[in-house]
């Protein structure tokens, strides 16, 4: 079995070193930047497992490069974990909003990180081998190649807003509350924001329809059943 693949992308050399020799040590293979515009390149190259990306860079900040990355195809399975020293929660937001899987605020020990990314990928397994379609109207949603068709167009869409969008869509007209859904989509492994499920919402809305999940207020949200 091939080895994850790691990009690892930050300005400092000490922190490229760390992160690389721990992440060696336990196996991935990794590759290095030092600038989110390179990175970019790197990542359609080297084709990686997972993206560790810093927020403030040159060239290109972490967040412009992660929303590039997912405008990407080929990076469309690839997780994109920030590992920042910014502890804002706009900055969390913003991440998020461009499509990051995890936001992990530095200082980690190595072996804590290495716990994180073994976990995004465990839960990441049983998915590769499972083709289960769901048909709604002109929406057609394939978990087997993780990809959404809209009127027989295919549609964009980051790993967590496909699971997001693939889990209401298994349950629909059944209201699902923000914890419930982190739960199931980020799992105890990872902690993230109750608003980043509103953020996900939103931007799947914006690909697939404004009234394909439906707003309890009080409640949470429920994916609308297409005639």
């Amino acid at each position: 079995m091939a080895s994850p693949k790691v990009l690892v992308v930050d300005d400092e050399d000490s922190i490229l070193e760390l992160l690389k020799y721990n992440l060696e040590k336990s196996g991935y293979e990794v590759t290095t930047s030092a600038d989110g515009l390179s990175a970019i390149e790197i990542a359609r190259k080297f084709l990686p497992d997972v993206v560790l990306l810093d927020i403030m860079m040159p060239k290109k900040d972490g967040v412009e490069t992660c929303r590039q990355m997912r405008a990407l195809p080929e990076l469309s399975k690839t997780f994109i974990v920030f590992l920042t020293a910014r502890s804002e929660e706009y900055s969390e937001v913003a991440a998020f909003e461009a499509g990051a899987d995890d936001y992990i605020v530095k200082p980690i020990k190595p072996r804590a990180l290495i716990s994180r990314l073994a976990a995004l990928l465990r839960r990441d397994e049983p998915k590769k081998n499972n083709s289960e379609q769901i048909k709604a109207g002109e929406l057609l949603i394939d978990k087997g190649s993780y990809t959404v068709w809209l009127s027989g167009k295919q549609i964009s869409m980051p790993k967590k807003e496909f699971e997001l969008l693939f889990f209401l869509a298994r349950h629909p007209n059944k209201v699902f509350s923000r914890d419930d859904l982190l739960q199931n989509i980020w799992g105890n492994d990872v902690y993230v924001l109750s608003r980043t499920i509103d953020v996900h919402v939103r931007k799947v809305r914006e690909k697939i329809g404004e009234d394909s999940i439906v707003t309890i207020k009080g409640v949470g949200y429920k994916f609308n059943l297409y005639s």
